[in-house]
This record gives C-alpha cells, sequence and structure tokens, in this order.
C-alpha cells in the first residue's frame, strides 16, 4: 500500500500544530515583555522569570514527553486499523503522570531557594525567582493533563482541537497578565512578577478545562482510568524512561547555558532570558512540521508504508528549512524592534543585540533536527533519541561552552554552543531515518 504524501496533507496537520505549539513560548515570552517594562525592578524581575522557566520548561519537557508517546502508540494502532485496542491508555497514562506532577511539586515548592541558587541565583533575583515559581508550579498539572490530552488527539491524526485550547489559553494568558502586573486602579491591585504567575495558573486551568472537554466531546475515547493496565502500558513506560534520560541530557544543556548566563551579571540574564525564549518560540513554530512528521510516521509504520515514509521525510526537510529560513529572514527584518518589545534597559538590549544574530542563522538548522526528533517519536525510536541528545548534550556541548566561558566569550559563546549542539542533534537522525527506511523501501 502506497499513500501519497500532500503539501495539503501535511499543513492540514502542521498548521494547527504549529499555531497550538507556540502557546508553551507565548506563555514565557508574555510574561518576559511584560514583565520587562514594569517600573518596578523590571531587569530583576525578567532575570527571575528565565531563571524559573528554564526549571519549569525542564519539568515539562521531561514529564511532558507523555505526548510524544501516547501519540506514538495511538498511531501506528490508527495506521494497523485497530485503535479499539488502546483506548483506554490515555486515561491511565493521564493519571499516571498527573499523580507524578504532585509529588514533583511537594518536593520542588520547600526547596525552592536550593534549586535557584544552582543556577547561581543571589540576593533580590533568587528571592524573585522563589516568589514566582512558588506560584507558578500549582499549574504543573494542569499543563501536563493538557499536554496528554494534545498527543491523544496527535494519534488520532487530529491537530485542529488542541490549536483552539492552544489559542485561548495564549490570549487568556496575555490579557490576565496585563491585568495582574499592571493592576486596574480601584479594582485590581499591581502583583508585579507575582501576577505574572497567577496568570499563567489560571492560563493552564482554562486549557484543561478544554481539553478535557474537547476530548470527551469530539472523541470515544474515555478520560476516566481503570484496571487493568493496557498491554501497552509497559511500551508506553519504557518510551517515557527512554524520553526521560533523553530530556535530563537537553536540560544539562540548558542548566549549564543558564548558569554561565546568570554568572555572567544581571544585564547578560536577563538579555539571555529574551533570546533563548525567543529561541524557544523558532523551535515551536518550526514543530509544526515535527508534529506532522511524528503523527503521520507513526500511522505509516503501523501501515508498514515506507516508500511514503521517505517521501515524507523529504517533503518535511524541504518544508522545515523554508519555515526557518522565513523564520530568519523576520527576525532580520524586526531585529531592533523586537528587542525593545522585550525591556527598556540599553545595557540589556546591548546584550541582546550581540547574540539574536545567531539565533536567527540557528533557525534552518532546527528544523532539520527538531522535525526528524518529531518522526522518530512517531516511529516510537526513544532510545536513539535518547542516544543522540546523550552524545550532543555530553561530548558536544558541554566541552564546548565551558571552552567558550574560558574565552569569555560570554553570551556569544552560549549561542555558538548552541548552534553547535543542534548540528550534532540532528545530523545522526537524518542519517539514521534514510539508511534504515529506504533499504525497507526497496525491499518492500
Amino acid at each position: 500500500m502506497n499513500t501519497k504524501i500532500t503539501l495539503q496533507q501535511i499543513n492540514k496537520l502542521a498548521i494547527p500544530a504549529l499555531i497550538s505549539g507556540v502557546s508553551e513560548p507565548i506563555l514565557s515570552l508574555t510574561d518576559a515583555a511584560i514583565i520587562g517594562n514594569m517600573e518596578y525592578n523590571a531587569t530583576t524581575s525578567l532575570a527571575a522569570v528565565g531563571i524559573v522557566s528554564t526549571f519549569l520548561s525542564m519539568l515539562i519537557w521531561v514529564l511532558g514527553q507523555t505526548r510524544s508517546a501516547i501519540s506514538s502508540i495511538v498511531s501506528q494502532y490508527l495506521g494497523a486499523g485497530n485503535i479499539e485496542k488502546v483506548k483506554n491508555l490515555p486515561a491511565q497514562a493521564i493519571l499516571l503522570i498527573t499523580s507524578l506532577s504532585l509529588i514533583i511539586i511537594a518536593v520542588t515548592y520547600p526547596l525552592a531557594a536550593h534549586i535557584f541558587k544552582l543556577y547561581n541565583a543571589s540576593g533580590e533575583i533568587l528571592d524573585f525567582s522563589v516568589a514566582y515559581y512558588q506560584i507558578r508550579v500549582f499549574g504543573f498539572p494542569f499543563t501536563l493533563f493538557t499536554i496528554a490530552v494534545f498527543g491523544t488527539f496527535r494519534g488520532l491524526q487530529n491537530t485542529y482541537y488542541p490549536m483552539l485550547i492552544a489559542i485561548t489559553g495564549a490570549l487568556a494568558n496575555i490579557i490576565l497578565d496585563v491585568v495582574f502586573v499592571y493592576g486596574i486602579e480601584g479594582i485590581v491591585p499591581a502583583m508585579h512578577i507575582k501576577g505574572a504567575a497567577y496568570a499563567s495558573i489560571l492560563a493552564q486551568i482554562i486549557m484543561a478545562i478544554l481539553s478535557a472537554y474537547y476530548i470527551l466531546k469530539k472523541t470515544d475515547i474515555p478520560l476516566l482510568a481503570k484496571l487493568p493496565f493496557n498491554p501497552e502500558i509497559k511500551r508506553f513506560a519504557l518510551m517515557i524512561l527512554n524520553l526521560f534520560i533523553r530530556t535530563l541530557a537537553l536540560n544539562l544543556a540548558l542548566y549549564l547555558a543558564t548558569s554561565f548566563a546568570t554568572k555572567y551579571g544581571e544585564k547578560y540574564i536577563a538579555a539571555y532570558t529574551i533570546a533563548i525564549n525567543l529561541w524557544f518560540l523558532g523551535a515551536f513554530l518550526i514543530d509544526g512540521y515535527a508534529s506532522a512528521g511524528n503523527i503521520l510516521s507513526g500511522k505509516l509504520l503501523g501501515a508498514k508504508d515506507y516508500k511514503s515514509l521517505i517521501d515524507l521525510s523529504n517533503k518535511l526537510i524541504k518544508y522545515g528549512i523554508a519555515v526557518g529560513v522565513i523564520i530568519a529572514v523576520i527576525g532580520a527584518i524586526l531585529y531592533y524592534p523586537t528587542g525593545n518589545i522585550f525591556s527598556n534597559d540599553k545595557a540589556v538590549l546591548n546584550e541582546f543585540y550581540n547574540v539574536f544574530w545567531i539565533v536567527l542563522l540557528m533557525q534552518p538548522l532546527c528544523a532539520l533536527a527538531f522535525i526528524f526528533d518529531g518522526v522518530f517519536k512517531g516511529l516510537g525510536k526513544m532510545k536513539y533519541l535518547r542516544n543522540v541528545l546523550l552524545f550532543s548534550s555530553i561530548l558536544v556541548f558541554t566541552p564546548i561552552i565551558f571552552l567558550a566561558d574560558y574565552q569569555n566569550y560570554k553570551l556569544t559563546g552560549i549561542f555558538i554552543t548552541f548552534t553547535l549542539w543542534i548540528i550534532a542533534r540532528g545530523l545522526p537522525l537524518i542519517i539514521k531515518f534514510r539508511k534504515t527506511f529506504i533499504t525497507l523501501a526497496q525491499n518492500s
């Protein structure tokens, strides 16, 4: 069986996934933009948001791998025509992952100050980081619930409802941010950095409620977990374990980068916060095509349609590079206005402008790495993804960032290291995919 993969088919999945994917970085960017323009301790607050966002991103990426694991299994069963066999898997996965999130809240809440000291935070930056985290962390279970529902929809080849949910959450966060951070005279007091945290929690709750509504209303997937466990729960758990190790390796890179930026001083960590969040935004924009690769590759593997799988990868490479180039060009055109959105501190902006060009040049390379990340997740090849991230983070990123620090390159060194890390992540995936599936396609 040979399935014709068209641009229309890819875009039908990619564009809604792209829109929904930007919700997470928009939450962080909104906080950064609104906090960075406060009259009260703006630069210190922005630095604190950058540190906390890095740690929260680590937690979300570690446990949020539920989405990829559920999507992979559901899409493969859909492609094989056996979807009924895994209908109870998402509810069981959601129960496991949200229960774990409650344990993480209980452990990290009292240890927040110790955690952020590991990121070189001290003084007011440390105080603000703790205050922001101890509010925002309570949105964690709602975020993981939403992510797991999104994975179920992806497995069913549907990115439309996640898009609607994400748009609603992002808009709610922007409105609530403005109201809670700046306040409304005589009605809502200005809560500054704490207001940004409350706004994020409420937006995450809204998204979780909508996720539950759409999965129950638009599919026949239940949300009530029942025993016995689905036989695929073992494969799900193994995927999560491999992705957990992989994400720890990924976050080693983010931890080192944030730690060094904090060590260089307040203006550096503030500039890094802006740059890294814009990098995340670019990554999530490209993630639309990575999501299409994730969704379609799982279904095609389930159907054993290897020729269409090769065709899909060829198209995704072209479209991904095109999206990466477009992002870079738009960023170049809006180079200086972009910085002014997030800060009015000239010292911070100077450091940001010194490295933003590297973030833009990385985008096409990021596109290839992220798209093949998505394809391998759809194929369920989590062990290989784990090994690639361990190699690129431990043997490439770590020694290079220490060398860059020794040479006193500061933020420039950090983002050059990120670029080399992305190359080390993407190239092995492309080589492995083509070597494996071109042979299978020729023999099928």
